[in-house]
């Protein structure tokens, strides 16, 4: 028997502080499908709202920026706070927001009342995600790549699950059906509570051992700043581009194949399901080969299909749209738990800074890209949005962090 397999059967607590905890990494993550679903409907019913109050694309694309903005300034002060003051029960208090925002949002009588509900959504989203991605952390038990998939995939279901749910229920009927949707953030509360309870005594126990975060580099400080910076480039193409397919691919289908909206939505769904796939790829492919050569591969990768995808007919534009969301989304879960390795004592700020920059570089591209299509057109948005993923060049220049 090994020496570290001896001490940890010498001593059970901190056998259970390595364990890998998948009971609260599925729990967890179904808490973030139900987070993100509730987000989903804000970009699902933008057809709706823009019917109902003649909406341009440049409001549209307010809309999002707004609520994208709510969730992303926030986040980094968030993660900042609870890395000093732990609040496990935070993120209960996040969904209280999220659910008010959904009621403002089905009884949203004008552009501004619509804008104030999505920035309640947004707020909860930005005490939602920093304390959920340090729980995938904590409870990964040294698997932070599949940990972080695990959670994530959770989030990308719910994104695509969303659309679905709005157009079988709501876009055939009226705008007050998104109260129904009251329902998920009810059973998350549920699940996030129990959550909160593991998360506050895991916190107690590191706390009376002591325990402190693994370095898993020797990196300056200047290259660790570095490459958070070329990490934080990589994200800005990621989510520019995933912008333009969240808002607005609904849209370039009825455009230039003349689909309904539901069939819109369906394709919608489709992409974003692909998303989901492709998360659950990232993190264990990060762990196995190192998050560096997926993070290259996943933005890199994906251009030649973002290129293609202009000029293809209904059948190839779903096609590609899926392998584009497979191969894009693994990057993001390789990206996190790379910047969290490389800051590891600050996983509440790190954590909060990418998932605000997200959310940020989103709610930018929606906002510029609606102002694009209402000045030229939505095709014209696709063609430029193409280029995108070639930034990922830069990805050759992060440096190797060992694997453990």
């Amino acid at each position: 028997m090994k020496t570290n397999e001896i001490a940890l059967e010498a001593n059970p607590s901190q056998e259970l502080l390595q364990k890998t905890a998948y009971s609260i990494l599925f729990s967890i993550s179904f808490a973030h499908l139900l987070n993100d679903l509730l987000q989903a409907v804000i970009p699902a019913v933008y057809p709706i709202l823009k019917d109902n109050f003649q909406l341009s694309f440049t409001q549209i694309g307010l809309i999002t920026f707004s609520y994208q903005m709510a969730a992303s300034i926030l986040q980094p002060f968030v993660g900042f706070y609870t890395d000093k003051y732990p609040k496990p029960f935070s993120q209960l208090y996040g969904m209280l927001f999220t659910s008010v925002g959904i009621i403002a949002l089905s009884y949203a009588t004008s552009f501004y009342m619509i804008l104030l509900a999505v920035i309640l959504v947004g707020i909860g989203s930005s005490i939602f995600h920093p304390e959920s991605s340090r729980v995938s952390y904590l409870a990964s038990g040294g698997k932070r790549g599949l940990a972080q998939s695990i959670f994530q995939i959770g989030g990308n279901a719910g994104t695509a699950i969303g659309p679905l749910l709005v157009a079988l229920f709501v876009v055939p009927n009226s705008q007050q059906y998104i109260l129904w949707f009251l329902i998920f953030a009810i059973i998350a509360m549920m699940v996030l509570s129990r959550i909160a309870f593991w998360y506050r005594d895991h916190l107690s126990l590191r706390k009376s051992k002591k325990t402190e975060p693994e370095i898993l580099h020797s990196l300056s400080k200047g290259k660790v700043n570095l490459s958070i910076a070329i990490l934080l480039l990589l994200i800005f193409s990621k989510f520019f581009y995933t912008a333009s397919m969240s808002s607005y691919f609904t849209f370039y289908l009825m455009d230039k194949f003349h689909v309904s909206v539901q069939d819109a939505q369906f394709h919608l769904f489709l992409f974003l399901m692909s998303v989901a796939a492709g998360t659950l790829l990232g993190g264990p492919l990060g762990d196995k080969f190192g998050r560096k050569y997926v993070i290259w591969f996943s933005v890199l990768g994906v251009a030649p299909f973002t290129l293609l995808l202009p000029f293809a007919d209904l059948f190839w534009t779903g096609a590609l749209s899926m392998i584009i969301g497979v191969i894009l989304s693994s990057a993001f879960p390789a990206i996190l738990v790379y910047a969290q390795e490389l800051l590891p004592k600050k996983l509440g700020m790190v954590s909060g800074l990418f998932y605000g920059f997200a959310f940020g570089m989103g709610g930018l591209g929606s906002a510029l890209l609606g102002y694009l299509a209402d000045h030229t057109s939505i095709t014209f948005v696709y063609h430029i949005c193409a280029f995108l993923p070639l930034i990922g060049l830069i990805a050759y220049f992060l440096p190797n962090i060992k694997k453990k």
